[in-house]
């Protein structure tokens, strides 16, 4: 499928998010893949091999932030102190492009640590719109804001999510981040048609596409990021890359990570789908179901790149894909 720009940003082809685990391998057998997504607050206050380690890998492959604190949503002022970390951060590591999620996560000092939902009505829309104008400017370069997974919703909404979503593109010129496992979740918890959402958010603004497997608990699905993409959230990402005519993908799995050449197989499969516009023949059909009533843990975000061994890799790595 032909590469597009849009909002002056490329397709930069198929990728996973950089984790602990995977780090001695990426560093002594290559990259194998296209690009990498970084997580902005694992390295906004981390001066130590970490950043080194990023900052070196950023010469050879592009590296994108994506955050969990933006908190655009958020009734309290925007963190001055968190934009001007996130925009050095962007220029040592030469970031393609900064993402965060329409949400809010707390209130004042106190952070949640979840991505809470919006109510979607004309004050929020405005509230948002003025943010994401205030960030823009300040970032100098467009944000690009991701659709959460959601378990509840407001009374006061008066407009659908891809609704509001259009809107809020539409004022600020912002680029979309489409999780489509994300609709796919929220779609089943709150009883929409996930397809009509994907045909109904502003295509030539998603940026990118990520893909990920959730969990089902009882009624509710459950945004893990811990299994194999199944077949509908598959489904979902064909028809998006279909109608954006192709955007970056990546492979979110955030809990029970596999390890680097299992990942990559994951990956692959959205390679062969584009490739060859079928799907692949091991799909996982329906999503991973909890069993006993395990706790699961939504949107897991507690995955911070430390105790990396800081000798041994330095000299082995060859940045070959």
């Amino acid at each position: 499928m032909q590469k597009k720009s849009r909002l002056g940003l490329p397709n930069l082809g198929f990728g996973v998010g950089l984790r602990t685990q995977h780090l001695p391998e990426i560093l002594s057998g290559g990259l194998r893949v296209d690009w990498f997504e970084i997580i902005s607050e694992n390295f906004m206050d981390n001066s130590g091999y970490t950043n080194s380690v990023v900052e070196r890998l950023s010469t050879d492959i592009p590296i994108v932030m994506h955050g969990v604190s933006l908190s655009i949503g958020s009734a309290s002022p925007l963190n001055r102190d968190y934009l001007d970390k996130l925009k050095k951060l962007a220029g040592r590591v030469n970031a393609a492009w900064i993402s965060d999620h329409l949400c809010w996560t707390g209130l004042g000092s106190h952070n949640s640590h979840d991505l809470l939902p919006l109510p979607f009505n004309e004050a929020s829309l405005k509230h948002v719109t003025q943010r994401v104008r205030e960030v823009q400017e300040i970032l100098e370069r467009p944000l690009i804001i991701e659709n959460p997974s959601s378990y509840v919703q407001f009374r006061s909404s008066t407009m659908t999510e891809w609704e509001f979503i259009t809107e809020l593109v539409e004022a600020t010129q912002c680029g979309l981040l489409l999780d489509v496992n994300n609709v796919y979740v929220s779609a089943h918890n709150h009883r929409f048609d996930a397809e009509h959402y994907i045909r109904s958010i502003p295509h030539d603004h998603v940026v990118q596409i990520h893909l990920a497997g959730p969990t089902l608990c009882e009624e509710y699905m459950v945004d893990t990021h811990d299994a194999p993409v199944p077949a509908p959230v598959w489904e979902l990402y064909s028809l998006a890359q279909t109608l954006t005519g192709g955007v970056s993908t990546l492979l979110e799995w955030d809990a029970k990570i596999p390890n680097y050449p299992d990942l990559l197989a994951e990956l692959n499969k959205a390679r062969h789908l584009m490739l060859n516009g079928v799907m692949p023949d091991t799909l996982t059909s329906t999503p991973v179901a909890s069993v006993d009533k395990q706790t699961v843990l939504s949107t897991p975000i507690d995955f911070q790149l430390t105790n990396i061994p800081s000798n041994g890799y330095k000299n082995s790595y060859n940045g070959a894909k």
